[in-house]
């Protein structure tokens, strides 16, 4: 039988709840700085949270609720102008120690690599805004401690295609079995589980309900010893914050 070998993180939500007052307001900086009216609220963002990708995110919202914009000769440039001005203002806002990390991650993260586990991210975001998360929570090294960084368009299809995932496990010459995955949307899961990786899914305000069946566990957070988790979907098997050994035994159950 297989053993676990490597955590594989999604960063977005995950991580960090870095949707709604990290991306989306560099988001809605970006976009004055640019000149442009445009302000994505809470509940808009939520909605253009159904696309991964932040470039991919500016398109659909000129494609459904912004169609009378009119387009500049031009526009590839334009959108990736956008985009780099709002990595620039999220990096900001990191460094600024506005979003924080999620409950019970830092914690975990230091479990496995005590037990010298692997430990990948597997994300949709761009390389940058990664080293920036990574770096300004968890300090200035803290890059090196993931084996592989499979961000950004390092695949054409993004989640939730299974692509990223693929991708992932060939670089670290891993079987699905071998990984367990963490997410937090439809779409994460939508991914790893297409990919076969089981999964450990943490909601946040944007995806609490999102169908997660696919998931071996469904939590509201990650939990500490002195502030236990609520159990959404699936069996913790008595645990109340999660760690390697249930983590282990998730891994397991799903084989």
């Amino acid at each position: 039988m297989a053993e676990l070998q490597a955590l594989l993180f999604d960063v977005d939500g995950t991580l960090a709840d870095t949707e709604r007052d990290g991306h989306r307001v560099a988001f809605n900086m970006a976009f004055e700085q640019a000149g442009l009216d445009w302000h994505w609220n809470e509940a808009l963002y939520g909605e253009l949270l159904a696309v991964t990708g932040g470039k991919e995110r500016i398109r659909y919202f000129l494609e459904k609720f912004h169609t009378d914009f009119e387009k500049p000769d031009n526009f590839d440039d334009f959108v990736k102008g956008l985009h780099q001005a709002k990595t620039d203002f999220y990096t900001q806002l990191l460094s600024e120690g506005k979003i924080p990390l999620r409950t019970g991650v830092e914690r975990l993260i230091q479990e496995a690599r005590d037990a010298g586990l692997r430990l990948a991210v597997v994300t949709t975001t761009t390389p940058a805004n990664v080293t920036a998360l990574l770096t300004h929570t968890l300090g200035e090294d803290s890059e090196s401690w993931f084996e592989v960084i499979a961000a950004g368009d390092i695949v054409p299809a993004k989640k939730p295609a299974p692509d990223i995932y693929h991708w992932a496990l060939e670089q670290m010459s891993l079987a699905p079995e071998e990984a367990i995955a963490f997410e937090d949307s439809l779409n994460g899961i939508l991914s790893s589980s297409a990919a076969q990786v089981p999964t450990i899914v943490t909601i946040n305000d944007y995806t609490k309900d999102d169908d997660f069946s696919k998931a071996d566990l469904v939590l509201d957070h990650m939990g500490e010893p002195d502030q236990p988790f609520q159990v959404l979907s699936g069996d913790a098997f008595g645990h109340q914050h999660l760690n390697l050994e249930l983590v282990r035994a998730l891994s397991k159950s799903g084989r």
